[in-house]
């Protein structure tokens, strides 16, 4: 990392105060954001991973870094992080170039140490070091470039950057001179897909929901990222997570922990033993299906696991046993069956 040196040093009680604007701004951008909600992160190390969680694939961590001689690859672009509009507080100058009485902030971010830097999916925002009379501290610049020159007159200042879900946040003073700052950003990417036995869950019928940490650790905690859908990348910071994976909307759940690596993809597989069951309400064996049904999928303990109303409901359930209980015209009538994994079928009620 590079080292720098500060003469403006934010006060416990000053720098508090930022963290709650600069979260307010993310907030209030965040409303027309899916599916995933901006979090800071503290500077804690992440915890030991725990054991391999059976069922749970995980591809290897693709390497993000370039080979030796090439440009760093560029990440997707982050699924979080929204722009703000904010109007130039300052007369405008050429990148990179400072005017007379101006100095130049150089910024830049890479992975962590020795590690490539970040080419793409950076939000710089530059605000003032004191709040207005409001309280709030006054956003100066915003700069979504990868390596950003900007142009502001001398003085303290504080700087964050974000890469997804992953950000940075530090003071500086500027000089009628070129100020070089270097931002360590330990972040990974993190993708996922669901599967039943060897076929792929299609990506409209399964959703994520990511913590912070391993499932094992106890507490309540708020997920950092929710309906994540199948294939799309995720930016966090490096560490250990846990994954509640929802395939359909009924019972077919399945948690698991990963390991995410700063500068690499992780592809992660989450595997299903569920089937999709389609249930009728027949007058005879191989009739058509009677409208107007009410269904009721519960376990043999009792459990509702889904209701419905149709003809022909489509229900995923894990593997096991279940009783449909369809009701029609004041009448009751149900069946007891078994779900097995991978094997997708229709279930008929015979209403006699």
């Amino acid at each position: 990392m590079i080292r720098h040196c500060h003469q403006f040093r934010l006060s416990p009680r000053r720098f508090a105060g930022l963290l709650i604007a600069m979260a307010a701004v993310a907030l209030g951008c965040a409303v027309n954001v899916a599916p995933a909600q901006a979090q800071f992160f503290s500077d804690r190390p992440p915890p030991v991973p725990p054991g391999t969680v059976p069922d749970v694939p995980s591809g290897p961590a693709m390497n993000l870094a370039p080979p030796a001689g090439a440009g760093a690859p560029a990440l997707p672009n982050p699924i979080t992080q929204p722009p703000i509009s904010v109007a130039p507080a300052l007369p405008p100058a050429a990148a990179g170039v400072s005017a007379p009485g101006q100095a130049v902030l150089a910024l830049t971010a890479r992975y962590g140490r020795d590690l490539p830097t970040v080419n793409s999916g950076l939000v710089w925002r530059v605000y003032a070091d004191r709040p207005d009379a409001s309280g709030a501290f006054r956003l100066v610049r915003e700069d979504h470039t990868a390596t950003p020159n900007i142009v502001l007159p001398p003085g303290s200042y504080v700087v964050h950057v974000g890469l997804g879900l992953a950000s940075a946040v530090r003071s500086v003073t500027l000089k009628q001179e070129t100020t070089r700052e270097s931002f360590d950003l330990p972040a990974g990417g993190l993708r996922l897909e669901g599967r039943v036995g060897s076929s792929k869950i299609p990506p409209g019928q399964i959703t994520f929901t990511i913590f912070k940490g391993s499932q094992f650790e106890g507490g309540d905690r708020a997920p950092i990222a929710q309906n994540v859908g199948a294939g799309e990348v995720l930016l966090v910071p490096e560490g250990t997570y846990y994954i509640v994976s929802n395939y359909g909307d009924a019972n077919s759940v399945v948690r698991s922990d990963i390991r995410i690596q700063a500068g690499k993809l992780t592809d992660v597989a989450v595997s299903h033993r569920a089937a999709v069951i389609t249930l009728k309400l027949v007058g005879e064996n191989g009739g058509e299906a009677l409208a107007n049904t009410a269904w009721s999928v519960i376990t043999p303990a009792g459990d509702i696991i889904k209701e419905s109303i149709g003809a022909f409901p489509r229900v995923i359930l894990a593997e096991g046993e279940y009783r449909a209980i369809a009701k029609n015209e004041g009448k009751v009538f149900e069946r007891t069956f078994n779900v097995v994994n991978g094997v997708d079928g229709e279930i008929e009620v015979v209403a006699r």
